[in-house]
């Protein structure tokens, strides 16, 4: 079982995005089993709090299913659990180091480089463009059901 964690800031838009994302691209291609997708935050602020609204909406017009969540925060017994820990941006890579240590595995990325792209993912909380980080995070988890299956 390959199991994939999602990270951003707080974990109300862009990760729990990237995990839904991720979900449905498994299961559509008849492969959830293989695989544990999950979200989490690098930060305190929005513990306990669901995907926000205008992200939820992004998901339901692209007919991407979602469920009711909570916000949580990274640990560092995530670093044994996931396979994969996959940031949205340098920030979040950097927030990760206190949780990841110096990355001894190598599992730590950043998502638009499995799309071979060199930057990270613009966070809709400040930008409002939620359909640009949408497709951004469609791209990225496409590019690593390819790296991780046969597809």
């Amino acid at each position: 079982m390959m199991r994939i964690l999602f990270v951003c800031h707080g974990n109300i838009c862009r990760s729990p995005m990237a995990e839904f994302v991720m979900k449905d691209i498994v299961s559509r291609h008849g492969l959830a089993e293989m695989y544990q997708i999950e979200s989490c935050a690098t930060s305190s602020e929005e513990l306990g709090h669901d995907m926000y609204p205008p992200a939820k909406e992004e998901l339901r017009r692209r007919g991407v299913p979602f469920v009711r969540r909570s916000a949580r925060r990274m640990t560092e017994e995530d670093y044994g659990r996931f396979d994969m820990i996959v940031a949205m941006d340098r920030e979040n890579l950097r927030n990760m180091r206190r949780f990841v240590g110096n990355d001894p595995e190598g599992k730590v990325s950043l998502l638009m480089s499995h799309a071979g792209e060199d930057r990270g993912v613009d966070d809709p909380w400040y930008t409002g463009d939620f359909s640009a980080t949408y497709r951004d995070v469609v791209r990225g988890c496409e590019a690593i059901l390819r790296e991780t299956s046969r597809l």
